[in-house]
């Protein structure tokens, strides 16, 4: 008896040392289980205290294997990690593998955003201004921007390359607004990039914090410290100073540059409180899809009466299929760097990304000159590197001296 008894208790004691030693070497407890627990085998009935006491051993045996099956994460005396039992886990430490070894060099990981984001905006800015030569109808192209957006969206979506968040009617009222502003203010920029250099349009562009500075005192009451204002007197000095003496200066594309200023700065305020409830990606898909809505009757009322006419002549110049693909890949290259943009923005702190737009700016400007062969002036020149600089400075310190930021309540 007491034999039958102790050969019942060998396959939990069997667990149980397994799963110590698995325990010290740090093996996920999910993947304990299957190497602990040994094939079923038939036992002999033992009548009456026996058979009590087995029934118990076999309860105890249950209990340990739903206690050992519910403890799925393990943390590792000697990765001080939680170690996870999944090929996610499997991949990311193993160093052989992209994931893996991006994993144990952030730094490197970071810089392959940045330089991702710069490439993917460069060929932006230099393909959408190639098609504008041929085909100047911004207000068309600025939605064909956010179309093909929505396509690589629903991609990422039914594929769950991005988890999708459902809104609910209260978040979909709070979006409206600043899909307003956005689909504004896009549609804005191409509207100067359409009518002047790319390189000028990115120097007014600059201008954006001195707007978005003005707007946060407007409608929240923030006040910042003096250095922060301060360093925007170089952006404006320097945007002046470009303006001046660009060789391709004209009142519409300065003045809808301007006008998108104030639109994305507004639109940045607005969206701060739908930032909680929903994750950035997300927020701005959704952003893209109410600002389509929003560009489609201002194409219709801008461009309507000469769209038809524009395609023909630019099917004619270019071809069909180069027309469209053109129009297909500056829509996509326009979306992927906002997502990169919002994926670089979570790897790093405000004030580096912030840094890190300035210089995005500067490959802008240098490479699309380069691109077009535009001519500047030294005092454009001069101009531009001043209001680009200044707005690094601006980021940095308004990073520097958030403590003393304040709200004065209005009545």
């Amino acid at each position: 008896m007491q034999a039958t008894i102790a050969s019942q208790f060998a396959p939990v004691a069997t667990r149980a040392n397994a799963t110590a030693r698995a325990q010290r070497v740090g093996v996920p407890s999910v993947c304990r289980i299957r190497a602990a627990v040994p094939a079923k085998r038939a036992v002999a009935p033992v009548a009456g205290a026996s058979s009590r006491a087995i029934g118990s051993t076999f309860a105890g045996d249950r209990a340990l294997n739903v206690a050992v099956a519910r403890q799925v994460t393990l943390k590792s005396q000697r990765t001080r990690g939680v170690v996870r039992c999944d090929a996610q886990a499997a991949a990311e430490g193993d160093s052989s593998t992209p994931a893996g070894f991006l994993a144990k060099n952030p730094a490197l990981e970071t810089v392959m955003y940045f330089a991702l984001w710069y490439f993917l905006n460069v060929q932006f800015n230099i393909i959408n201004k190639q098609i504008y030569n041929y085909f100047p109808f911004p207000w068309f192209v600025s939605a064909i921007h956010l179309a093909v957006g929505l396509l690589i969206m629903t991609f990422f979506w039914t594929t769950r390359l991005v988890k999708f968040e459902k809104p609910d009617s209260e978040f979909l009222k709070a979006v409206t607004l600043p899909s307003f502003l956005h689909a504004f203010g896009h549609c804005l920029t191409n509207v100067s990039f359409a009518a002047v250099a790319v390189s000028f349009t990115h120097t007014i562009k600059t201008l954006e914090p001195v707007f978005t500075a003005a707007g946060t005192y407007l409608v929240s009451g923030t006040v910042y410290a003096w250095p922060v204002y301060a360093a925007l007197l170089p952006i404006m000095g320097g945007v002046a100073l470009a303006s001046c003496t660009e060789l391709s200066f004209s009142w519409l594309g300065f003045s809808t540059a301007m006008a998108s200023n104030a639109a994305f700065s507004a639109r940045g305020i607005l969206s701060k409180k739908l930032m909680s409830k929903m994750s950035p990606l997300n927020l701005y898909n959704f952003v893209t899809i109410v600002s389509l809505l929003f560009c489609i009757p201002f194409v219709i009322a801008i461009e309507g009466s000469t769209l038809a006419a524009g395609i023909a002549k630019a099917v004619e110049l270019k071809g069909q299929k180069e027309f469209i693909f053109a129009l297909l890949k500056v829509g996509a290259f326009y979306h992927l760097y906002n997502q990169v943009a919002y994926q670089a923005l979570g790897k790093v702190e405000p004030v580096t990304h912030a840094v890190g737009n300035v210089g995005k700016r500067i490959f802008v400007i240098g490479f699309t000159i380069l691109a077009f062969g535009n001519k500047i002036s030294p005092q454009t020149a001069i101009g531009s590197a001043i209001a680009v600089m200044g707005a690094g400075l601006y980021g940095f310190l308004k990073n520097k001296y958030a403590a003393e930021t304040r709200t004065i309540k209005k009545d």
